[in-house]
C-alpha cells in the first residue's frame, strides 16, 4: 500500500462488456483504497500535452501587468489568472506559492444563466497570445471527454444507470486550470508550499504533471507518499462532491504539492464538476438501515461556492464585476 495503482482503460473505448466490467471493478477498488490511481491508454496525445504546456510555460512567463489583465479576483465567475498566494489551501500554512490560469465551459453573454448572473457562470477571460484560445478550448471539451468515460465506468460498480453522471454533466461547470509553481527557493518562508494539504472540491480530477515531481498522497495511515510523474498517464482523484455522493464509499483523500528544488514545476489538472444545479445527495446504492445517509443534500453550486469562501480571500469579500 505505498504505490498508486495503474490502470489501463483503453478497453473503455471498445464495446466489450467483460472488459468494462474488469476496469469499473479496477477503479472501484482504487476509489476504495486510496481515492487516487494513475490511467493509461487513454485518448489525449502526448503532442497535445505538450502544446498545452508549451502554451501554458509562456503564459506564465510574461510580465505580471500582462498577466493581470485578465485578473481572476476581478471576476465574478472564476475564470482568469491568479497570482502567486491568491490561494490558501492549507489555513495552517501560508499561502500557496504558485499561480494560475482557470478557465470553464464559455458561456456568451446572452446565456439564460449568464443573463440571470448565476455564480460560476460567464464566458472565458483568455490570453492575447496566438493560438491559445483554440488549442485551450479544445482541450477543454476533450478532457471533459475522458473524465466522463471514467464517470461511466464508475456508475457500473456504484450501481445506478449507465448516463446518471452524463446527464448531469450537461452545460457543466468544470474547470481546467493551469498552474506554475516557482522553485522553492523563492518562498516567502520555509512554511510556504507549493499547494497545501487539501481535497479537492468537486467530483473527480485528472491531472497532467510535469517531469519535476512533488505532488504527495496522504495513505489511509497517514503516510505522505509520492506521486512521481509517469509518462503517458494522468493522476486521477476524487473531491469531497463525490465522497458525499458515495456516502463516504469513494475516498476523497489529502494531497499536497511540495515545491521543487531549483526547477519551476508546471501541472494542467481538470476538475470534471456537473450543472451547477445538480442535486449532491447520497446515491441510492450506498446507504441503507446500517449506513445512513452521512451528508446533508445540497447542490453542485452551493457546495462549490462554500468551499471556494474557504480558500480564496477575495471571495470573502464584495466583488468587482
Amino acid at each position: 500500500m505505498n504505490q498508486l495503482p495503474i490502470i489501463d482503460i483503453s478497453p473503455l473505448y471498445t464495446d466489450d462488456t467483460h472488459a468494462w466490467q474488469s476496469i469499473a471493478t479496477q477503479i472501484d477498488r482504487a476509489c476504495r483504497d486510496w481515492g487516487f490511481f494513475y490511467i493509461k491508454g487513454h485518448p489525449i496525445s502526448a503532442a497535445r500535452i505538450e502544446a498545452v504546456l508549451d502554451h501554458a510555460q509562456r503564459f506564465f512567463a510574461l510580465p505580471t501587468a500582462e498577466k493581470l489583465k485578465i485578473d481572476i479576483t476581478q471576476t465574478q465567475h472564476h475564470r482568469g489568472y491568479g497570482a502567486i498566494a491568491t490561494e490558501q489551501l492549507d489555513p495552517s500554512k501560508p499561502s500557496d506559492l504558485k499561480e494560475t490560469f482557470d478557465m470553464g465551459l464559455h458561456l456568451p453573454a446572452d446565456h439564460p444563466d449568464v443573463l440571470a448572473n448565476k455564480p460560476l457562470r460567464g464566458p472565458n477571460r483568455h490570453p492575447s497570445m496566438p493560438g491559445w484560445e483554440s488549442l485551450m478550448e479544445q482541450h477543454y471539451l476533450d478532457m471533459q471527454a475522458l473524465a466522463q468515460t471514467l464517470l461511466r465506468a464508475m456508475t457500473m460498480a456504484l450501481g445506478i444507470e449507465r448516463d446518471f453522471f452524463d446527464t448531469r454533466f450537461n452545460e457543466p461547470v468544470s474547470v481546467l486550470r493551469m498552474i506554475h509553481y516557482p522553485p522553492r527557493h523563492t518562498a516567502s518562508s520555509a512554511e510556504q508550499q507549493g499547494a497545501g494539504a487539501h481535497t479537492d472540491y468537486g467530483c473527480i480530477t485528472l491531472l497532467y504533471q510535469d517531469a519535476a515531481g512533488g505532488l504527495q498522497v496522504r495513505s489511509v495511515n497517514g503516510e505522505w507518499i509520492d506521486a512521481p510523474p509517469i509518462d503517458g498517464t494522468f493522476v486521477v482523484n476524487l473531491g469531497d462532491m463525490m465522497a458525499r455522493w458515495s456516502n463516504d464509499r469513494y475516498l476523497s483523500t489529502p494531497h499536497r504539492v511540495i515545491s521543487p528544488l531549483g526547477v519551476d514545476r508546471y501541472s494542467m489538472p481538470f476538475f470534471a464538476e456537473p450543472h451547477p444545479d445538480t442535486p449532491i445527495e447520497c446515491l441510492p446504492g450506498c446507504q441503507d438501515a446500517a449506513h445512513p445517509a452521512k451528508y446533508p443534500a445540497t447542490t453542485c453550486a452551493e457546495f462549490l461556492l462554500s468551499r471556494f469562501a474557504d480558500t480564496y480571500a477575495y471571495r470573502r469579500e464584495p466583488q468587482a464585476v
